[in-house]
């Protein structure tokens, strides 16, 4: 069936989940209007009614399909979305995480690379994690979306030919006009080209889970702090509305800056994938998926049609 039956989008092209609320309404519905298939990042806390205003504005914007991110993946809730005939699409970073994906009969798996941005906890990188996955997959109608580096249509064809039968992409879309982040966090997606894997941000709320960020100057001066040390006791350096929240911003906070937010931007967190470098200019969000899907039709027509 592939992921057109499962999933019902045009295009194999994902827009990740962006936090804390990056990817909005106005970013998921310009993604699904172009023919792919874009995720609303929910709250990290119970709010129903919010998230319902979320999907209730998300429709308004668009008729096409789209997704919400849910961090628990169990069989029990698997059980309880296909009853409501919700699809489950979850992220893994490892074999053993496929293999339990798999098990609780998830529609569809997107397999991140060591390569992504934000938290990767994941060690392989997607070329060669992804083919282990395609083999364990096997003949089951599970479709495979590759994620982690992925900024351009050379990678949509090499996650094609590594077996997935899609690209999910998060630092693309977070360059885009529709997107929620600060114009500076955009910037600076644009103009740094080095990324690096670290944990110094938000080690108290999320112990043992690091992550990839740009190398901006404050993450250089901050990045050999103690392992003791985290964003508990350090002072505020911003605020920002994220979701129906004000919240107060503290230095080495995991909180990325988003467009409401205020203070020192320079000394916040900004997560991004390792081909960062490939980002030349911020664009509409169907822009991107254009280029993607136009792209990568001319590098399959124009330079492996003559290879067989």
């Amino acid at each position: 069936m592939g992921w057109r039956g499962i999933l019902g989008f045009e295009y194999g092209i994902v827009q990740a989940p962006l936090g804390a609320d990056i990817s909005g309404p106005e970013l998921v519905a310009a993604v699904a209007n172009a023919g792919g298939l874009g995720f609303l990042r929910a709250p990290d806390w119970e709010s129903p009614d919010y998230l319902k205003e979320l999907i209730r504005k998300t429709r308004s914007l668009t008729k096409k399909p789209f997704g919400v991110y849910w961090g628990e993946c169990s069989e029990e809730l698997v059980l309880k979305a296909h009853q409501s005939g919700v699809k489950i699409v979850p992220q893994v970073g490892s074999l053993e995480e496929a293999k339990k994906a798999i098990h609780a009969g998830v529609d569809a798996i997107i397999v991140q690379g060591h390569e992504a941005g934000g938290h990767v906890i994941g060690q392989d990188a997607l070329i060669s994690l992804l083919p282990k996955v395609v083999d364990l997959v096997g003949d089951r109608d599970i479709p495979l979306i590759a994620a982690g580096g992925i900024v351009d249509a050379r990678g949509y064809v090499a996650a094609l030919a590594l077996g997935a039968q899609g690209i999910c992409l998060g630092t693309r879309f977070l360059a885009t006009e529709e997107s929620h982040a600060h114009p500076a966090y955009k910037r600076k997606v644009v103009e740094y080209d080095a990324t690096e894997y670290t944990d110094v941000f938000g080690r108290a709320r999320w112990p043992d889970a690091p992550h990839r960020v740009l190398h901006t100057p404050f993450f250089n001066d901050c990045k050999y702090i103690p392992a003791d040390q985290n964003e508990a006791g350090q002072p505020v350096i911003g605020c920002a509305i994220i979701h129906d929240r004000e919240i107060e911003i503290h230095r080495l906070a995991g909180v990325v800056p988003n467009a409401t937010t205020t203070g020192d931007i320079e000394s916040m967190v900004m997560y991004a994938g390792q081909s960062v470098g490939l980002i030349k200019e911020i664009l509409p969000a169907g822009e991107v998926v254009k280029r993607l899907v136009e792209g990568a039709q001319l590098l399959i027509k124009n330079k492996f049609s003559d290879i067989l």
